[in-house]
């Protein structure tokens, strides 16, 4: 009982985290060197891509997953960008579609195989380059550099430091640009359908939607964290100086409506921080955890309610579950590894491989190599974990922009994992043939000079048909014997459960410190 009370009970106390093996890196790839605080690096089920560095402009590399090992140098890339990339995002509705946003100004958006509403081709010559671009990747990956998006967003006066799409309706894209404005663009035809002007007086660190996309809430340099409502181009909630330090601010929703955010205090040490939307006030919990001054990525898993929080140039993964009850943001665990990290990609969750309880998977940034983490909750069972993998957010959007315009709101389009379960290879039934029944029994009969019983039949034929029993005093010594060994077993279950009892307790002790 003391180890129920001592130790908070959670499935993912004991998450931990493997590096795949050297060969499956993604070696030999120039990660950017630009001081910008993004993850430099997004991730789907079908692809990696990673922010590089170009001459004579910017560029980044889109990799089939399984495009593993040494990256040559001629390896085409995405080099539409005459500035330096600072952020990219795949599109949640379609694996082949990707956004980027560079310090020229431009964000242009690259689109995949098949249809995804986009109205056509825009000519290039016929745009400025200070826009946000969309590109389209090819089924298999490139097999020739690709210069010209499939479209470009033209608003932003300076360069665009963030793009992100919407979780749930179909094309719509948000950017927002050192200009201190919010764009949010239809992807489909080229417009843009708001401008949101005038509600960050300095430089946007970070933009996060809402899980249905009502909503988004920014991180600001004025140390603000701001909720906003884009179809009404208002500031819901607004918490000034939520961390009180200089360095960069993230904010992230929860899917309750919750905000996640992470920062600096007034002496510079890195904080986390969970906020009630409704009351702004005073942090629900707040936790500081050293004085090193990289920025703090959080990634959020809304299935297992858990945060993982990477720092730029740190060499560790911090993961934290959000509960209900106080101190609401409770510590799991860290995964440190050797080498820093100069950036880090996420998979989304129908990317991982649910058959080996994986529940995130990282892409770390080095300065040289693409390295993916897997985050794993170890399990005996060989079936679907339900526990682990509750309907999770699909690729289907939940409506169309248009719809999005008109009022609508929608969460994700859910779908289950279990289909993506490949049970293990069934292993064949190996009965044994000296079972602990007939060893016990037989030394019990040589200990008193019995007669030993004849040994067991083959697996083949042993389950084949129901024993016939003796009649007479024959009858009677075997059953009295069996009674006699199921006793002995039961005192031995008896006994190894005390002993588990007592491990449990030292070892509850020794987790908290009380040796």
């Amino acid at each position: 009982m003391s180890f129920r009370k001592v130790v908070r009970q959670s499935k993912f106390r004991h998450v931990f985290g493997q590096p795949v093996k050297t060969d499956q890196c993604y070696d030999d790839i120039r990660v950017s060197r630009v001081t910008w605080d993004s993850t430099f690096c997004a991730v789907n089920p079908s692809f990696v891509a990673i922010i590089v560095e170009a001459s004579g402009g910017g560029a980044f590399l889109v990799l089939p997953l399984h495009k593993t090992g040494r990256i040559d140098k001629s390896y085409p890339t995405v080099c539409g960008h005459t500035g330096p990339v600072l952020d990219i995002d795949w599109c949640p509705h379609n694996d082949h579609v990707i956004a980027s946003g560079s310090e020229d100004c431009t964000v242009m958006v690259r689109g995949g195989t098949g249809s995804w509403g986009v109205a056509g081709v825009i000519p290039l010559c016929s745009l400025s380059p200070l826009s946000p671009q969309v590109w389209q990747i090819p089924e298999n990956g490139l097999s020739q550099p690709l210069t010209e998006p499939v479209v470009v967003l033209e608003g932003h006066s300076k360069r665009v430091g963030i793009v992100t799409w919407h979780p749930t309706a179909r094309n719509v894209l948000l950017s927002a640009g050192c200009d201190n404005v919010v764009l949010i663009w239809n992807v489909g035809t080229a417009e843009e359908l708001y401008r949101l002007d005038g509600l960050h007086p300095d430089l946007i660190y970070s933009v996060s939607w809402s899980r249905d996309g009502s909503h988004f809430c920014t991180a600001c340099k004025d140390k603000s964290v701001r909720v906003i409502d884009p179809r009404r181009g208002t500031v819901v909630a607004e918490k000034e100086r939520a961390h009180e330090g200089a360095r960069p601010m993230r904010a992230i929703f929860l899917a309750d409506g919750k905000i996640f955010t992470t920062g600096f205090s007034r002496m510079s040490e890195r904080q986390l921080a969970l906020w009630d939307m409704e009351n702004l006030e005073e942090p629900m919990g707040l936790q500081e955890l050293d004085s090193s001054n990289g920025a703090l990525l959080p990634f959020y898993d809304p299935d297992t309610s858990v945060v993982y929080v990477c720092g730029k140039g740190d060499s560790s993964i911090r993961y934290f579950e959000i509960t209900e009850e106080p101190p609401y943001i409770h510590f799991l665990n860290t995964f440190t590894s050797k080498e820093p990290q100069r950036g880090m990609g996420w998979m989304p969750k129908r990317g991982l491989d649910v058959s080996k309880c994986e529940i995130a998977r990282f892409y770390k940034l080095h300065e040289r190599k693409c390295e993916p983490i897997i985050m794993t909750v170890p399990r005996k069972s060989d079936l679907f974990q339900d526990d682990l993998y509750p309907d999770t957010a699909g690729p289907e959007a939940a409506m169309e922009a248009e719809e999005w315009v008109a009022g609508r709101t929608a969460g994700p389009v859910l779908v289950s994992l279990r289909q993506a379960y490949v049970p293990s290879k069934q292993r064949d039934l190996k009965v044994s043939r000296r079972t602990l029944l007939h060893d016990s029994r037989a030394a019990g009969a040589a200990a008193s000079g019995a007669t030993m019983p004849p040994p067991a039949a083959p697996a083949s034929t042993r389950f084949s048909a129901p024993p016939v029993l003796d009649s007479g005093s024959t009858t009677g010594g075997r059953l009295e014997e069996v009674l006699e060994e199921v006793a002995a077993l039961r005192a031995l279950v008896a006994e190894q459960g005390q002993r588990i009892s007592r491990l449990e307790e030292q070892l509850s002790r020794l987790e908290n410190g009380h040796v």
